[in-house]
């Protein structure tokens, strides 16, 4: 009894905002909210009269911690420490959104989950907050591109599984409306069954027997539609069974999934960071080593690179230069028409003739000659040759 009481003063208290002291007795349409800052409660009324003209400090006496009205929310859970746990676990996941294929080994990966555990744990009980914090920041800012990678990429799933989803629902309403048609089918064939049987049973009997032929007829239609009606009954049962299951499997997993239980008191020490992870410096041993992007491709370029109307440095390439045949082609109007130009004919005559400028000969042979190979062969045929001189 005192148990009940003291969980009716304790719903009581909680109804009541430590602001203005109004409670939800007096005034049933009343909204709470809380802020991810500090998490106090407070009234809708003392949010908007406190908090409309701009950032200000917490009400709550001993709070000292500035808040903004557009980061009050409804309260999502009944227990204040799960609704904060919730939020640092989001928020810490939300950074640290590396997944397994990332990491060299089953081992780097498990390393990788303990130290995302352990600094949630951390930051839920208010162990070594400031060197944790800066350790996220540190990383958030290192690894600002793979954590917006990740993020898209879980969205892409995310919005495939939906799509899975609902192309499942769908085929499961497909195929329960082909049942159901299957059903009205056989129905209507059992009911003109026992009609016809009926029919050929009073064609086939005596005139007395027409009541009695007509009441086990009657009893064989009936004893199908109570079977029918069981059938139906027990598949709504399992039906419902299965949605219950489903809703209970709902309903618990967010609570498994985002919270860890709670200890009846908080540790003195420090819970230790792995030694084989760390955040330091935003870097997580065991990531594999990501693979240079492939260079993209370049336009195709017929002369390699090369440009063959650059100015040469043996000669300065004309507009235009004296020549008779050359003039006749200049002006006739049926070679110009299909594009031809000139200028290409001078630049490939002036190549060709000032091609082998470019070579000399006494510089190869003394490049030749000075290598270690070619006077290493050099010494052998003198050699040879003064002994067959000899």
């Amino acid at each position: 009894m005192s148990s009940r009481q003291n969980g009716v003063a304790h719903r009581d208290e909680d109804e009541v905002c430590p602001v203005c002291k109004s409670s939800r007795y007096l005034n049933p349409d009343m909204r709470f909210l809380i802020n991810p800052e500090c998490y106090h409660k407070m009234c809708e009324s003392c949010v908007d009269r406190i908090f409309s003209s701009g950032p200000a400090p917490c009400p709550v006496a001993g709070c000292h911690k500035t808040l903004r009205k557009n980061r009050f929310r409804k309260q999502t859970f009944e227990d204040i420490g799960v609704e904060r746990e919730v939020d640092i676990r989001r928020r810490v996941m939300g950074i640290l959104n590396r997944h397994e294929d990332e990491f060299d080994s089953k081992r780097a990966w498990d390393d990788f989950l303990e130290l995302r555990e352990t600094i949630i744990f951390n930051l839920v009980h208010g162990i070594d907050v400031a060197k944790t914090e800066a350790d996220l920041r540190s990383y958030e800012a290192a690894n600002r591109d793979s954590i917006r990678a990740n993020k898209a990429r879980e969205a892409r799933e995310n919005a495939s599984f939906l799509e899975q989803q609902s192309f499942e629902q769908e085929q499961a309403r497909l195929r329960r409306l082909a049942a159901r048609e299957e059903q009205d089918i056989n129905e209507r064939q059992q009911l003109a069954a026992g009609r016809e049987d009926v029919l050929s049973r009073l064609a086939a009997g005596k005139p007395g027997d027409a009541a009695t032929i007509a009441q086990e007829g009657h009893k064989v239609l009936l004893k199908k539609s109570s079977a029918r009606r069981s059938e139906e009954e027990r598949l709504r049962r399992k039906q419902a069974a299965l949605r219950g299951d489903i809703k209970g499997v709902t309903s618990t997993a967010p609570s498994s999934a985002t919270s860890t239980p709670t200890p009846t008191s908080t540790p003195e020490t420090p819970t230790p960071i792995p030694t084989s992870m760390s955040l330091e410096g935003g870097f997580i041993k065991g990531l594999k080593k990501k693979e240079a992007a492939p260079e993209a491709d370049k336009p195709y370029d017929p002369f390699g690179g090369l440009d063959p109307h650059r100015t040469r440095d043996y000669y300065v390439l004309a507009d235009s230069y004296p020549s008779a045949w050359l003039d006749r082609i200049r002006d006739d109007v049926r070679i110009q028409a299909g594009g031809y130009d000139l200028r290409d004919y001078y630049a490939r005559s002036m190549q060709e003739a000032f091609a082998g400028l470019g070579c000399f000969i006494d510089e190869e042979v003394v490049a030749r000659n000075s290598s270690p190979a070619t006077a290493a062969t050099a010494t052998e045929g003198a050699a040879m040759a003064a002994v067959s001189s000899s």
